[in-house]
């Protein structure tokens, strides 16, 4: 078994369909393992997002992922970090491919429904920004 760490983005809970994410999750064989929702200061964005801090969309991010409250999951399932990604789809939800996740609920590049680790490490990261101690048992 692998975890792997999740958001159902701003975009996502402010339309409403978080649940919707969430039955996905869970018909796709994954297990979560921890679940919190939590609106984001803009610091707490700048520090999660902080590997980007020197790109141009940093300050879009943060602000974005500050705007409003988000689902933060630790997902567990065998590998879960590419079954993750494969259900999420595409970052742009344009190049999505149908079924995913971003491509049923996400409006745009910057509006993609959802968030989720690429590697083992980030996702160690990742998993340890939100979530500490025993909420990960």
């Amino acid at each position: 078994m692998q975890r792997t760490f999740a958001i159902i983005k701003p975009d996502a809970v402010r339309k409403r369909v978080a649940g919707q994410i969430l039955a996905r999750i869970e018909s796709e064989g994954f297990t979560v393992r921890a679940l919190r929702m939590i609106h984001l200061s803009k610091a707490e964005a700048e520090g999660f997002y902080d590997v980007h801090r020197e790109r141009p969309f940093f300050g879009g991010l943060t602000d974005f992922m500050s705007s409003g409250p988000c689902i933060v999951l630790c997902l567990e399932a065998p590998d879960a970090i590419r079954k993750w990604r494969d259900l999420m789809g595409a970052t742009d939800p344009a190049k999505a491919a149908d079924g995913t996740l971003r491509k049923g609920f996400g409006a745009s590049i910057d509006n993609n429904a959802t968030h989720g680790s690429d590697a083992t490490e980030t996702a160690a990261f990742e998993l340890g920004y939100f979530f500490r101690g025993m909420e990960l048992r």
